[in-house]
């Protein structure tokens, strides 16, 4: 399908590559070396790239991060705080087999309203992460 999702409801492989695509333009311009993982709505791994120099460890981060953003169906950023020692959510991390990410990188994919996949990022801070995520995103016209 042109729009890169099958039967219009999860990301397909074009578009799970176009979305890594962007992550890579993001980090070069960004001077990052990041790892990213595109998951369908069910999780699992459409695509993923780890750049050259990226840390070893990223990829594991960046695929449970864009799990993480389906499972809730929201950014992984957003359960940073309550998720602190006495948080309501302490301990949230250890959930769904320890894959839950709780910092930023991992945002859930919407294509007209419906959740359609999620992109996770690893390589440079939290906040580095998601911003090349956002601009991936945003460079192939999804929510």
């Amino acid at each position: 399908m042109s729009d890169g999702l099958v039967g219009g409801a999860d990301v397909g492989l074009e578009l799970a590559r176009r979305l890594l695509d962007g992550v890579g333009e993001a980090a070069d311009r960004d001077g990052l070396t990041v790892s990213a993982a595109v998951v369908d709505r069910g999780g699992h791994v459409v695509a993923s790239q780890r750049m050259d120099g990226a840390a070893l460890g990223a990829m594991t981060l960046a695929v449970d991060k864009a799990y993480t953003a389906v499972l809730w169906q929201v950014p992984t950023g957003e359960f940073m705080a309550s998720t602190q020692p006495g948080g309501v959510d302490w301990g949230f991390n250890t959930t769904s087999g320890g894959r839950v990410v709780v910092y930023a990188g991992g945002l859930p994919l919407f294509a007209d309203g419906s959740l359609v996949g999620g992109l996770g990022v690893s390589g440079g801070t939290g906040e580095q992460d998601e911003a090349c995520a956002r601009a991936a995103i945003a460079a192939c016209g999804l929510a």
